[in-house]
């Protein structure tokens, strides 16, 4: 559980995390056409879960 919870805490994940939060929030302000917020959470997380993680051990 504790392995879980460090690894939701990396940048990448964070990063994610955020972004949806943010552009799910103006989305529904009505700022940004639902359309276009699907566009660009689709394209943010290809982005960071496509790209390979770097192992530091």
């Amino acid at each position: 559980m504790k392995e879980k919870l460090l690894r939701l805490l990396c940048i990448k994940n964070l990063v994610t995390l955020v972004l949806t939060l943010v552009f799910a929030i103006i989305t529904l302000m009505g700022w940004v056409e639902p359309e276009k917020f699907l566009m660009i959470f689709a394209s943010v997380t290809a982005f960071y879960f496509s790209s390979p993680e770097k192992d530091d051990k």
